[in-house]
C-alpha cells in the first residue's frame, strides 16, 4: 500500500486523539510531493523537521488556487477526474481544485451529511442553486446532484428560478404526509429572493442555506438573514452548510450559525494583523485557517479569507470575509 492510499484508508478512523499525528504526517507527505506547497513553505524559511504541532504548520493562502495547480506530483499516471471551480464573484481568475478521485469526494460528503442528518434515502432534496447551476464545475452541484440520486426519490431535484414550482412541490409533499425529511437547499440570495417574493409554509422542512450572495445582493449579517427567512418561511431555525471549492469536507450548522467540523477537519483562528500567528484564546475573532485531512491530493492546510471564531469544543462561527483585495505577495514569488 502506498503512503497516499494509507491516508485515504485512514480518513474514517480519524479521532480527536490521533488528529494531530495524522495532520503532521500528511503535512510531511504534502511538503515532499506538492511542488507549490513546498515552494511556499521554503519561501517562509520553515524547516519541515521543526514542525511538531498544528499551530506551526504553514497554511497556504487560498488565493494560490487561482494562479497555481495545487496538486501532488505522484508519478507517471498524473491525471484527475474533476476540476472544481469557484464562482468567481470577485475580480480576477477563479479558484481551481484538481480532484483525482471524484468518488472519494462524493462518498466522503455523504458520510459527513449522514452523520448530522441521517441516511440520504430518508431525505427529499429540493435544491435552489441558480448561481451554481448556471456554471460548470461546481463542487456543490456535484455533491447535491449525488445526494439527489442517492435519495432515490423522484421528488428530489434542482430548481433554477422556478420559485412557484418549488413552493408547490413542498406543499404537495407536506400534504402527502411524507415520512422523509424535506431538505430545501438554497444559496443565500435565492432563499432571500424567495422569502421577499412569497411567504411559503416550509414548517417541518430543513432549510439549508449556503454560499452567500454571490454578488447578486448586498451581503447581510447572518443573524439578520436567518431571522427574516425564518419569519417568512415559518421555520424555527435555518440550517447552514459551510464548504468551499478548495476543500473536500463540509461542516453543518443546525441553527444559530454554529458549525461542527467533522473528525477529519479542524478550524484554527489566526491573528488578523499576523497571519502566521495562531490565536491561543478561545472565542477570539480572527482569520479562519482550516485543516481538511480529506484534501490528500492537493493541500490540507488552507488559509481562508473568512473571519470567525472557534469555541473550546472545536465548533466555530463565521462572521464574514476580509474586505481587502487578494494578497498577492507570495503568489508573485511563485510565478
Amino acid at each position: 500500500m502506498s503512503e497516499r492510499e494509507r491516508f485515504f484508508n485512514q480518513i474514517d478512523t480519524i479521532s480527536p486523539e490521533n488528529f494531530s499525528e495524522a495532520a503532521l504526517s500528511l503535512f510531511r507527505f504534502q511538503y515532499t510531493n506538492n511542488p507549490v506547497y513546498k515552494k511556499f513553505v521554503n519561501y517562509l524559511r520553515v524547516s519541515p523537521n521543526k514542525i511538531n504541532s498544528l499551530e506551526k504548520i504553514p497554511f497556504l493562502p487560498i488565493e494560490f488556487f487561482k494562479n497555481h495547480q495545487v496538486i501532488n506530483s505522484l508519478g507517471q499516471n498524473e491525471s484527475f477526474e474533476a476540476v472544481f471551480e469557484s464562482s468567481g464573484t470577485g475580480l480576477g481568475s477563479v479558484s481551481k481544485h484538481y480532484v483525482r478521485d471524484l468518488n472519494f469526494y462524493l462518498a466522503h460528503s455523504q458520510r459527513l451529511f449522514e452523520a448530522e442528518y441521517g441516511p440520504l434515502e430518508n431525505c427529499i432534496f429540493l435544491a435552489l442553486l441558480p448561481s451554481y447551476l448556471e456554471r460548470e464545475h461546481s463542487s456543490l452541484v456535484a455533491m447535491v446532484n449525488y445526494f439527489i440520486k442517492q435519495s432515490g426519490s423522484p421528488d428530489s431535484g434542482f430548481y433554477l428560478y422556478n420559485q412557484e414550482e418549488l413552493i408547490e412541490k413542498v406543499k404537495v409533499l407536506k400534504q402527502a404526509h411524507q415520512e422523509k425529511k424535506i431538505v430545501v437547499w438554497g444559496v443565500s440570495f435565492a432563499l432571500l429572493d424567495l422569502a421577499e417574493n412569497y411567504q411559503p409554509d416550509f414548517s417541518n422542512c430543513i432549510v439549508m442555506e449556503t454560499g452567500g450572495m454571490k454578488g447578486r445582493r448586498k451581503e447581510m449579517i447572518r443573524e439578520a438573514l436567518h431571522s427574516f427567512i425564518c419569519e417568512r418561511f415559518q421555520v424555527e431555525v435555518i440550517h447552514s452548510e459551510y464548504g468551499m471549492t478548495e476543500l473536500l469536507s463540509q461542516s453543518y450548522s443546525k441553527g444559530n450559525g454554529l458549525f461542527h467540523p467533522s473528525t477529519a477537519m479542524k478550524v484554527l483562528v489566526r491573528e488578523v494583523n499576523d497571519p502566521f500567528q495562531i490565536s491561543s484564546t478561545s472565542n477570539r475573532s480572527g482569520g479562519i485557517n482550516i485543516i481538511d485531512l480529506a484534501n490528500i491530493d492537493s493541500c490540507a492546510f488552507i488559509e481562508t479569507k473568512d473571519v470567525g471564531s472557534v469555541n473550546e469544543d472545536g465548533s466555530f462561527q463565521v462572521y464574514g470575509r476580509f474586505d481587502h483585495s487578494d494578497i498577492r505577495g507570495c503568489n508573485l514569488l511563485l510565478d
